[in-house]
């Protein structure tokens, strides 16, 4: 494993010079003594600011909140069934069980009976009509958990069976769409097909994947008095579960707060789907005027809740001689499930990232978002941009094979440039393209032709092992697509001691966004890190926040909250300015100290001055994102306010006999610009590889033809285990800040790594390639069974022929 600075850093402590019992109206300059070197928060590699209290049982999660006196328990009554009109509910046998205290359905929603989602299509709760296999009907309420579980079983649903839709190719040909297609060319495809030297043409599927976060799906609603509630869930995106609750109550915003400390992980999960649970929790709380708590265990969660979505691809690409790219047809089928969700802006992102690190001159692109009768799937780290990345680097992949030259040099051939081919097929400017250098620099410090040969004379020699290398890279637009969400608010409140604390509207899941945005308060403001506290995201506190999701609650936040500390910090530079009669910028905030040309003083003592001669000491922050315009109609603009960017190597060996295979050595260079905390990236960057591991190796969900997922548990969804970790696995960070004016010329890096480990899937078809096999018709992920699948036409054939050459039949193998 890489090293990497583990320790915190260690700030130095400056006392507090004010009587605590008496507040100055003026600060006398004191005999403090000379002013120390600046000691930075941020570009600090220190611990996550929970890390602690988390190993040691003390972080507080939404289950560990102590419950309400009167407090009900909830289970949701989900449908048996894909697809069926709902004739009838009947819950004597539940009602009749001890400790159960009602039930809640479509009938008892005193505000819209469907959800406020954009595209507003899905009911709050089935009404006539089932649309897939665990949606939710009704909630049972009862004195306890287990109790509400076990009478929810009880409640008989009488559903009327109608057709299902379960594969995207079916629901292709029925024109059945949760949202219109959208179609997106540069140039003329396909006459520019038709002049190609080559072309190839090809079909793909990549699964979806489960979140997998690990606390699950949960809310906790209380009532207030004068019809006002207070919602506790684990959510990315407070301010929409307010707007949900209250539309479905039928009160205004203001009367429902959302709080959340923090999630156990997200992964995109809880931006949108969070607000079910708080949504039918708040319902039942509302029916039966007492505070609810609903959690899922892991079987409903997976049942209930949306996965990344499933695409399926046809393809045309012409390409010449040295592998160029000359034109692209590309269809891309989604499969949304049965309701819009956020299906629009994923499948829209897949859209942009069709083209990844690559000049496409002559495209056509063609986007068909299916309705079918599953979960309705939503975001998932990347949020389409893997889905689009992948199918652009499995082309370049088979044209290296075509061609007989190596992968690198084909994907070198077509980068974007910097003066000439600097546009992408949606009009935006390259503008801080390190692509090639970031490549060429991964492949010598990898060794990268060196083990080329190496792995060349290994398959040589070994009939049963296989060995693949591949060198991928990642150009991921950082931004929401929607324009309106690239804003953010903070908070910032100085307290008479000195400390300080910050809110905003992000939401922290364990990515370390708390952590950031305190050594980012911390600099502004001059003082130690652990002189600053992050507190809960409060929809009280800041409204109307964005989702923290799109790679963005760093670039958002951290800059509001910077901009709040900044107002706090001037007005304190123009007070101690004006007792030393110099002008406030020449007033510097540096290492627990305020240092004018005539006096140093302590942080501490200026602030207790400050309050006592009436000077503001909290302040807010907004920010937005500028540069950025995009026009969804046409699909043209700049979307994104900069590219995060990197690249990944990565080894891999199969075996031909089982078509299992294990990850040998992985080594990345990415890009986070200038980073705020160089552990917290690197942990973000190595957990973001393993999760795109995951899903293009071991998670597959696999449904039945009745819309069943019979994956719905750890026992038949493998997730990367400690075991998959290769050995070798080197992280280095790209030497360079942000060439936009960002916070602290940061780089976002939620998830720009995850696309790094397609990396890996395309090891795996060159291990299959270099093993006789058939690499152009593998799917993914590449469990073994698809693997095994891929190399076994071509094993038999060795193994018969070895078999004869022995003199035994081919038979009997």
């Amino acid at each position: 494993m890489n090293a990497r600075d583990k320790t915190p850093a260690t700030p130095v402590v400056i006392s507090s010079r004010a009587d605590a019992d008496e507040a100055p109206e003026h600060l006398a300059p004191t005999s403090a003594p000379a002013p120390l070197a600046p000691q930075r928060a941020a570009g600090v590699s220190r611990h996550h600011e929970s890390a602690r209290a988390q190993v040691a049982g003390g972080a507080t999660y939404i289950d560990d909140i102590p419950e309400v006196r009167g407090t009900l328990h909830a289970a949701p009554i989900c449908s048996p069934v894909a697809h069926g009109r709902l004739r009838g509910i009947d819950a004597t046998a539940a009602l009749a069980l001890p400790g159960v205290r009602g039930i809640v359905d479509a009938r008892d929603i005193p505000g819209d009976p469907v959800l406020a989602a954009f595209s507003h299509d899905e009911p709050v709760f089935a009404n006539d009509v089932v649309q897939f296999t665990g949606q939710v009907v009704a909630l049972l309420l009862a004195d306890d958990t287990m109790t509400a579980r076990r009478a929810a079983r009880l409640v008989k649903l009488d559903i009327e069976p109608l057709p299902t839709v379960i594969s995207v190719h079916e629901a292709h040909a029925l024109e059945s769409y949760v949202l219109p297609p959208v179609h997106v060319k540069r140039g003329d495809a396909a006459a520019a097909l038709k002049r190609a030297p080559h072309t190839l043409e090809g079909n793909f599927e990549v699964g979806g994947q489960e979140h997998f976060y690990l606390e699950g799906q949960i809310a906790y609603v209380l009532p207030l008095e004068q019809n006002q509630w207070w919602v506790y869930t684990s959510t990315q995106h407070p301010g929409e579960v307010q707007h949900w609750v209250s539309h479905a109550l039928g009160i205004a915003n203001h009367a429902v707060t959302v709080e959340c400390r923090r999630m156990g992980g997200g992964f995109g999960g809880k931006e949108t789907q969070a607000g079910h649970l708080a949504v039918w929790a708040a319902i039942a709380a509302n029916k039966l005027q007492r505070p609810v708590k609903l959690r899922l265990d892991r079987d409903d969660d997976f049942m209930i809740t949306g996965k990344r979505h499933p695409f399926a691809y046809h393809y045309r690409a012409g390409f010449d001689d040295t592998g160029l790219l000359c034109g692209l047809e590309l269809e891309m089928l989604a499969n949304c499930g049965f309701s819009a969700d956020l299906s629009g802006p994923v499948a829209d992102r897949a859209i942009f990232h069709a083209d990844n690190a690559y000049f496409l001159e002559d495209v056509a692109v063609a986007s068909y978002r299916c309705k079918t009768n599953t979960q309705s799937h939503t975001a998932f780290r990347g949020f389409g941009g893997p889905q689009g990345v992948i199918v652009i680097e499995r082309i370049l992949s088979d044209i290296a094979r075509a061609l007989g030259l190596d992968p690198l040099d084909v994907r070198l051939r077509n980068l974007y440039g910097i003066e000439t081919r600097n546009v992408t097929h949606y009009q935006m400017k390259v503008e801080d393209n390190i692509l090639e250098p970031l490549m060429t620099t991964l492949a010598k410090t990898s060794h990268y032709r060196e083990r080329r040969e190496q792995i060349s004379a290994w398959n040589a020699k070994s009939p049963v092992i296989k060995k693949g290398m591949e060198l991928t890279p990642v150009k991921f637009g950082i931004s929401f697509t929607a324009t309106l969400f690239n804003q953010a608010g903070a908070l910032v409140h100085v307290y008479t001691d000195g400390s300080v604390q910050v809110n905003h509207g992000g939401t922290e899941m364990g990515q370390g966004l708390n952590t950031k945005v305190a050594a980012i308060v911390a600099d502004e403001l001059g003082v130690p890190f652990e002189q600053v506290m992050s507190t809960a995201a409060d929809t009280s506190k800041v409204p109307n926040a964005s989702a923290t999701a799109a790679s963005a609650g760093t670039d958002l936040n951290g800059r509001a909250a910077q901009f709040a500390a900044r107002h706090v910090r001037d007005n304190l530079a123009a007070f101690v300015a004006g007792l030393d009669g110099c002008g406030a910028g020449a007033v510097r905030f540096e290492a627990g100290q305020v240092i004018t040309p005539k006096a140093t003083r302590t942080f501490n003592d200026v602030v207790h001055a400050a309050y006592a001669n009436r000077i503001q000491l909290w302040s807010d922050g907004f920010y937005r994102t500028p540069k950025i315009h995009y026009d969804k109609t046409t699909m043209q603009g700049r979307p994104f306010y900069y590219f995060a960017y990197g690249a990944a190597v990565t080894e891999v060996a199969i075996d031909t006999l089982t078509g299992e295979s294990r990850v040998l050595k992985v080594d990345i260079l990415h890009d986070v610009g200038r980073s705020i905390n160089p552990a917290i990236d690197i942990g973000q960057i190595e957990g973001g590889f393993v999760q795109g591991m995951g899903w293009l190796t071991t998670e597959q969900l696999v449904w039945n033809d009745k819309g069943y997922l019979q994956t719905h548990a750890p026992s038949t969804y493998k997730i990367p285990a400690t075991g998959d970790i290769p050995e070798h696995f080197k992280v280095d960070l790209w030497p360079e800040p942000n060439r936009e004016d960002n916070v602290h010329g940061s780089k976002a890096v939620g998830e720009p790594p995850f696309m790094l480990a397609i990396s890996v899937f395309e090891a795996l078809r060159d291990a299959v390639a270099q093993a006789g096999g058939k690499p152009d018709g593998m799917n993914a992920p590449g469990t073994a069974e698809e693997v095994l699948r891929a190399v076994s036409d071509q094993r038999v054939l060795q193994l018969q022929s070895r078999a004869n050459t022995f003199g035994r039949p081919g038979s009997q193998i």
